[in-house]
């Protein structure tokens, strides 16, 4: 539901009511006829007071408790009937009678609500409170249609329904993007406008019916770093490389209602999401709710630490969440994880969440929601939380969930929430059931099964080298770096020879000798939303820099280090705090706002540093904050790629290696030849909480977030049409019309088997997205490189595969493009290449893929365990589906990555338990044949297949089409089909 207001020249105020109170396009702003058939519309001029009405999440001043009606008294017709819709829509709903009001402590009311204690049912009070939020949602949207009675029931009896895969609809209240991943999104929606104008239908019925907020902050890149101008050169190249996009997406932000874009140099998206956007509950005008969000970045999961429910979907699943369609979920068990203890001196919130990816991983909860509880939770912060939720894709789970309690109240305020937004959220939060208050007896939840951690026993550790979850103590990192060396390639070993493990090798830097040796850190990057929204590891940091340098101790030059905080309000507490003066000494100065290393946008490493590491075959190793460290994203360079704490990221720029033992070797010296040891630079627990007691202040989220949507000047000088369909270049490798609509009829396709497909590819375990659809630099010999050329580009403008998402023929040329990538069909071969199987011709995957596309052959792919897991990454299946992939036949799937698949027609298949790819003698060489039924109503969601080869193998597999909504996606050829020949229909 949404609705803009315009007024006349004489009012005071323009705001817009949507799903939230939203400020935007202060030029014009438009009504929705759709919800609001009776309302006129007119178009008149905007009142300049507006621009003086500060904006944030609820709509209302940072400072302010006035309500939306006290704002704009001009406009109490339009606000009446508004209400009317409200009024009308309960009265529809069959749960009417739980419709009630909140009362105002000293009179009046916050406004009416779906009463969950009011339907006096016993085994509400057992739900786990994420299940709670599904079940709210299911209520307040029951119009036995989209959502009916029967799945309100479903989700009461979770105890009972949810081990039974059970289905149930979810309407989320907003849609979350970043930019890697918004501009394909909103390159759909004005393709799916252009289809519906070639198919007779309204265009303008292609429009975000609940808000959407884009947040620009994948495409800055550490082009300069250890400069104090580097905030404003790399932004000045960001600019450069991506004006075409940023233009496109300035003309999405006024071509569609109810979309907002934050402009880049404004922070991280997880981390504004949760010191800004995120509302915890939604007051539309008196109507409350909880707030819910699905995103197009896996760590969308951040805001689950704020006790929102929000979790990483496809780009294709989030479109179309905005254009109204509910999201088809399986009902999900919900892991339920007992905190105890307090964490002991010098372990952080990054060495928790190490340790809890872990644990989850080896417990599996790959689908499931994790819920936090117990008396452990008092001793955690907000950011603390935060960052355990930010990792819930590493772990595995849909979403790792903090309910809210007296901690995240403490947050909302601290963060510019006025007194009366968080009473409100209190109040209705109790009144729900869905607030925790641990001063009082604890009623028992139910949940599908438990584990438990006393905080006492974590201990500091890393990650690597090359998964989130191969966690390493500290104290046995040289132990454990050296058995990598030893071990064959693969997760944990690089098969260095042992003649070859010590070798030192000598290269000029700037004037100076350095050296290099395995296990040289090259890159030292504090990044990432993860750990830059968590003061204590931040000031951390600041504290190991700011002993460093009072003993004399420097980062050794060639150590490219890089700070990208997550937001303003990082730089304004350390400066407030006066640390970031020693960071700057250690060449930690601030390089931007945004992902910048954790996605792969660490730049180039200096010439000299770079072939030292080529030429000689050097294992040099990242040190990051981030994620994620699979091989080939953080810098093609860095085959050691290890995620650790702030603090820690320091400690070892210093040390300059990760094969150290930190209790036994020092970690440099001082200039009159004193070791210094890792203990002597460690802040203790008191140090840090003493710095962020005196540093983090409230106003500095207040002044950040007032003016986060005022751009800069950069981004007000972009000049973008008025058009509401766009003008597509066929010129430009940034932006293209993609194929997927050009021959769509009303009719749907149906189902399609695969008959006599090759194999284009032959995986084993872990392939990631990162691996399907690389995020990162585009190799100067690959075939995304060779289409620049061709049309003009320089390799020095190449940018990334993720900045140019909005071009379909760079994407799929570029799928599969990962030079780690490992294909069984290359014999042990490491790189983007695939065997061309009739003629036996080893090409580019791409090359491979268009000669079996022009050939008009089916091909498939053959995978291991979790395949397609990492990152949200849409394009991992849009890709492989442009070069002509039917089916990908795997062990398992990536929750996100297989519904991608679905979205996109592909078919994805599991071998049954016990079997894969080898154990069926399968080598990729034959030719598979998959039978299914050529009407969708004939096939099951699950169902058993039957796949056959050319040579006489036959097994069988278990079709993922987990629902009946997805095989109706299949049945139209993917989900946006679907949804246009829906809103033709209507």
């Amino acid at each position: 539901m949404h609705i803009a207001i315009t007024t006349s020249s004489s009012s005071s105020a323009i705001l817009r009511a949507s799903s939230r109170v939203r400020f935007s396009k202060p030029s014009s702003l438009f009504l929705s006829r759709a919800s609001f058939p009776s309302l006129p519309f007119r178009s008149l001029s905007t009142s300049s007071a507006f621009r003086s009405v500060s904006r944030w999440s609820h709509g209302v001043g940072w400072k302010s408790s006035l309500t939306l009606r006290a704002q704009i008294g001009t406009v109490t017709p339009v606000l009446q009937q508004f209400q009317r819709n409200i009024v009308s829509m309960a009265s529809e709903n069959p749960f009417k009678g739980i419709f009630t009001t909140l009362p105002r402590p000293g009179g009046g009311e916050f406004g009416k609500f779906y009463s969950l204690p009011a339907l006096n049912d016993p085994r509400i009070d057992k739900l786990p409170y994420s299940i709670r939020i599904l079940l709210e949602s299911a209520i307040r949207n029951c119009d036995n249609f989209q959502v009916t009675k029967h799945d309100v029931e479903k989700i009461i009896d979770w105890e009972n329904t949810s081990p039974k895969q059970v289905e149930i609809p979810f309407k989320p209240a907003r849609v979350l993007l970043q930019d890697f991943t918004g501009v394909p999104a909103v390159v759909d929606l004005a393709c799916m406008r252009d289809a519906m104008n070639r198919l007779g239908g309204d265009s303008k019925k292609i429009n975000p019916l609940v808000p959407v907020d884009l947040v620009i902050d994948h495409s800055v890149q550490v082009d300069v770093a250890r400069s104090a101008n580097a905030v404003q050169a790399n932004m000045d190249l960001e600019f450069q490389r991506n004006n075409e996009r940023f233009a496109f997406l300035k003309w999405g932000s006024h071509a569609f209602d109810n979309m907002l874009v934050v402009p880049p140099g404004s922070g991280i998206v997880h981390q504004v999401n949760l010191e800004y956007l995120g509302r915890v509950v939604f007051n539309t005008d008196g109507l409350l709710y909880p707030d819910s969000v699905v995103g197009t970045d896996s760590h969308t999961t951040m805001i689950d630490g704020l006790g929102v429910a929000g979790w990483g979907v496809g780009g294709i699943e989030a479109e179309a969440t905005m254009l109204g369609q509910p999201m088809s979920m399986v009902l999900p068990g919900v892991v339920g994880f007992k905190l105890s203890g307090k964490l002991q001196n010098g372990v952080t919130a990054t060495d928790l969440v190490l340790t809890v990816t872990q644990m989850l991983r080896k417990h599996g909860v790959v689908g499931k929601f994790v819920e936090f509880f117990g008396e452990g939770m008092r001793e955690l912060s907000l950011a603390d939380r935060a960052t355990i939720a930010n990792m819930s894709p590493e772990y595995g789970a849909t979403m790792g969930f903090f309910p809210v309690d007296h901690v995240t109240l403490q947050y909302l305020k601290l963060t510019g929430r006025s007194d009366d937004t968080v009473a409100m959220i209190e109040a209705y939060l109790r009144a729900n059931k869905m607030f925790v208050d641990y001063s009082e007896p604890q009623q028992e939840k139910v949940y599908s099964s438990h584990l438990q951690l006393d905080l006492s026993d974590v201990e500091p550790c890393i990650s690597g080298p090359k998964r989130p979850h191969d966690r390493v103590p500290i104290k046995e990192m040289k132990t454990d770096w050296h058995s990598c060396l030893d071990n064959k390639v693969g997760f944990k070993g690089f098969a260095v020879p042992k003649e070859a493990q010590d070798k030192v090798i000598s290269f000029p830097f700037n004037e100076q000798t350095a050296e290099l040796k395995h296990g040289s850190v090259v890159i030292a990057a504090i990044t990432s939303c993860t750990n830059t929204s968590n003061p204590s590891v931040m000031l951390g940091a600041g504290l190991v820099a700011k002993k460093a340098c009072e003993l004399g101790l420097e980062v050794k030059p060639w150590v490219k280090t890089s700070l990208a905080p997550g937001s303003g309000v990082v730089t304004k507490y350390l400066l407030q705090s006066g640390l970031q003066k020693y960071l700057d000494q250690q060449g930690f100065n601030i390089v931007g706002y945004g992902c910048t290393t954790c996605i792969g946008n660490s730049g180039d490493l200096h010439e000299s540093v770079a072939s030292a590491i080529a030429d000689n075959d050097i294992v040099a190793a990242a040190v990051l904050s981030g994620n994620r460290n699979f091989e080939g994203r953080v810098h093609p360079l860095t085959r050691a790629n290890y995620l650790a704490s702030p603090p820690l990221v320091v400690a070892y720029a210093l040390a300059g290696t990760v094969d150290i033992d930190f209790e036994k070797e020092p970690i440099g010296t001082t200039k009159d030849g004193k070791s210094v040891y890792f203990k002597d630079v460690w802040p203790s627990n008191e140090e840090i909480a003493e710095v962020v007691q005196s540093s983090v202040l409230p106003d500095m989220f207040k002044s950040t977030y007032e003016a986060i949507t005022q751009g800069n000047p950069m981004w007000n000088k972009l000049s973008v049409p008025s058009s509401s369909l766009y003008s597509w270049d066929p010129k430009s490798t940034y932006i293209h019309e993609p194929p997927y609509f050009k021959d769509m009829t009303m009719d749907p396709p149906g189902p399609h088997g695969v008959k006599d497909a090759y194999c284009l590819l032959n995986f084993g375990d872990s392939i990631t997205t990162d691996h399907i659809s690389p995020a990162g630099s585009i190799h100067k010999d690959s075939p995304a490189a060779k289409f620049l050329l061709e049309r003009g580009v320089d390799r020095k403008d190449f940018n990334s595969y993720g900045s140019r998402r909005g071009n379909d023929e760079v994407m799929a040329r570029g799928t599969f493009a990962n030079i780690r990538i490992v294909n069984k069909l290359l014999n042990g071969e490491v790189g983007p290449k695939t065997i061309h199987i009739p003629t036996g011709e080893k090409l580019s995957v791409f090359d491979v893929a268009t000669r079996y596309k022009e050939a008009g052959q089916d091909t498939i792919v053959l995978a291991g365990a979790e395949y397609g897991s990492g990152s949200s990454r849409d394009w991992a299946a849009k890709g492989p589906m442009l070069q002509g992939v039917k089916a990908v036949i795997a062990k398992s799937f990536e929750r996100i990555h297989r519904s991608n698949l679905v979205g996109m027609g592909i078919i994805p298949l599991c071998f049954k338990a016990g079997e894969d790819a080898d154990t069926l003698g399968l080598t990729g060489h034959e030719r598979y044949t998959i039978d299914l039924p050529s009407k969708a109503s004939d096939i099951k969601p699950g169902q058993d297949v039957t796949v056959t080869t050319d040579n006489g193998k036959s097994f069988t597999c278990t079709v993922r089409f987990d629902t009946q909504v997805e095989l109706t996606y299949f049945d139209h050829g993917g989900i946006l089909p679907y949804v246009i020949r829906n809103l033709i229909k209507k």
